[in-house]
């Protein structure tokens, strides 16, 4: 294959390869990084047929890295952190501790060196947050205090991780004591250097500068002033401090969180950073060689104990003695019994600087994949215990008297004016959003909301569908939304459902998929200028005689 075309042929079948991959995985309930993963293997040098461009790849894993560690400077909530700071630091800490001991031992006792084993361990230390949230709003537990101790404890581990970035490539190759303190102390004054310069002078110019570009009304504009930011200050951090690319993307995100905006770029930059990331996890899988499943299982199995038990035991305990209840420690345990993206980051680089060998990466990489594949079946058997419990209660408590309320499904902008008019009406309502800031808004008014996608079945059982008198849907997708009224048409008592459209297209596709009635936008705008026009005094139109309309 010529050269000039390597770029685009790993980009087509990278992304092919991954989505196919990833709508199987995601139809058998797992998360679709292992489908990206299995993706990249079958496309990296240890497998049979087309081999990617071996040298491309790491600087795809590269960008993909920046805009990572962007959203999770976009999503970071030191709030969050506070509210749980008494659980989530030393949970984090001593549970990080204990799995890099784990690692480490067992690193030592296959002949590793000591900074090779440490390494190791401390790769298995941290969690996926992309697998943990998928699987804690698919449990409906992201808004509960299991949840939100869970979060703040990624959070911290996130922090930590960020940490070992910066200092794994000034340790390497400095082994002598007095050395290792220049190097030290070197680092920390650019890193320190670095992070106030970010919050003296990035904290009041990158929120300006998003605030100006969103006044000129340009949309493209503002997602390229989203990304520019994340590339630029990456890139800047780099060049200037010496620190890496994932340190700057991650205080340009915390950054511009804080802008008024923060949620609109973290919306606009959502397509390219998923997009990147799936070629992230597509140039990670092309450096698994499935070999080692074969030639080092008793290994792999080790590895997928420290990861899937000895961690979980670790955390567990911890939350026990802290003082909070058995159902909270499990939830703790079965979230952090995998590993993923900052796992991948670490021993990425730790290979680069000859830290790592290639057969140690491979154990992480087989220890990901595996935990990924295996952490759903700890949530659902959490999940059919708290079923049990709630059944229990639910016999022993009085049936409850019947309401009549309405699903206002998604609470954007028309959601906000529908729920006023509701309100002024005295029609009960539930709101049903996926996004947490509008639940948290709704809850803020007095409204009863729902975090959630209202085609879920558990979702939708916490809305009580079967007291419900209609479900109206305000969400603008309409894929979205023709699945809800699809599943909305599927429950025992079938719900009259209205939806909003934005295209003869998306009406007819919501009334194919059960909606009773799609308003189209433009149509009902018209007619409410329309009234205004002929109501206004200066002009006295004459109304349409009926039928001409």
């Amino acid at each position: 294959m010529p050269h000039h075309t390597s770029l685009i042929a790993i980009l087509c079948i990278g992304f092919v390869l991954a989505f196919v991959f990833g709508l199987l995985a995601q139809r058998l309930r797992l998360s679709p990084i292992v489908g990206y993963l299995i993706a990249g293997v079958l496309v990296g040098p240890h497998t049979p047929g087309f081999v990617g461009d071996q040298t491309l790849a790491p600087q795809l894993a590269e960008i993909g890295v920046i805009l990572l560690m962007f959203g999770v400077g976009l999503h970071f909530s030191l709030r969050d952190l506070i509210a749980v700071r008494n659980l989530a630091m030393p949970g984090a800490i001593v549970q990080m501790s204990v799995a890099t001991a784990m690692g480490w031992f067992l690193g030592w006792r296959l002949g590793w060196p000591h900074s090779q084993s440490i390494l190791f361990g401390l790769s298995l230390s941290v969690a996926s947050t992309v697998v943990l949230l998928r699987a804690l709003e698919s449990g409906r537990m992201l808004d509960s205090e299991r949840g939100r101790i869970a979060v703040g404890w990624l959070i911290v581990e996130d922090l930590a991780m960020v940490l070992a970035l910066v200092l794994v490539p000034a340790l390497a190759g400095n082994d002598d004591g007095e050395g290792l303190g220049k190097v030290l102390l070197a680092t920390s004054l650019k890193v320190g250097g670095f992070i106030a310069l970010m919050l003296i002078v990035g904290r009041r110019v990158l929120p300006w500068v998003l605030e100006r570009v969103a006044d000129t009304g340009s949309r493209e504009l503002f997602t390229l002033c989203v990304l520019a930011c994340a590339m630029g200050v990456a890139f800047g951090a780099a060049e200037l401090f010496g620190v890496s690319f994932a340190l700057g993307a991650f205080f340009a995100g915390m950054l511009l969180n804080e802008s008024p905006f923060g949620h609109k770029a973290a919306e606009d930059s959502l397509p390219l950073r998923d997009a990147f990331a799936v070629l992230f996890f597509v140039s990670v899988g092309m450096l698994f060689d499935p070999g080692i499943l074969i030639e080092h299982p008793l290994e792999v199995l080790e590895t997928l104990a420290i990861i899937m038990i000895g961690k979980s035991l670790a955390a567990w305990t911890v939350v026990r003695m802290l003082g909070k209840s058995n159902e909270i420690a499990l939830t703790i345990a079965a979230s952090l019994a995998q590993i993923g993206e900052f796992s991948f980051i670490l021993i990425g680089l730790g290979v680069s600087l000859e830290l790592m060998s290639p057969e140690t990466r491979d154990l992480v990489l087989a220890g990901a994949i595996l935990s990924i594949m295996l952490n759903p079946l700890l949530f659902a058997v959490l999940a059919r215990r708290r079923a049990r419990a709630e059944e229990k209660n639910a016999a022993a408590a009085p049936a409850s008297p019947p309401m009549r309320h309405v699903l206002l499904v998604g609470y954007g902008r028309v959601g906000i004016k529908l729920a006023g008019l509701l309100t002024r009406s005295e029609v009960p309502f539930v709101v049903i959003d996926t996004d947490a800031d509008r639940v948290e808004t709704a809850r803020a008014a007095g409204y009863r909301a729902i975090r959630g996608n209202a085609a879920d079945d558990d979702v939708l059982a916490e809305a009580m569908p079967e007291r419900a008198a209609l479900a109206v849907l305000t969400i603008p997708d309409p894929l979205e939304a023709g699945k809800v009224a699809k599943r909305l048409k599927q429950c025992e008592t079938p719900i009259p459902v209205l939806a909003r459209a934005h295209s003869d297209a998306a009406v007819k596709h919501l009334l194919e998929r059960g909606a009773d009635a799609a308003i189209l936008a433009e149509h009902a705008l018209a007619h409410s200028l329309v009234e205004m026009v002929m109501s206004a005094p200066p002009y006295r139109y004459p109304r349409p005689a009926a039928g001409k309309r």
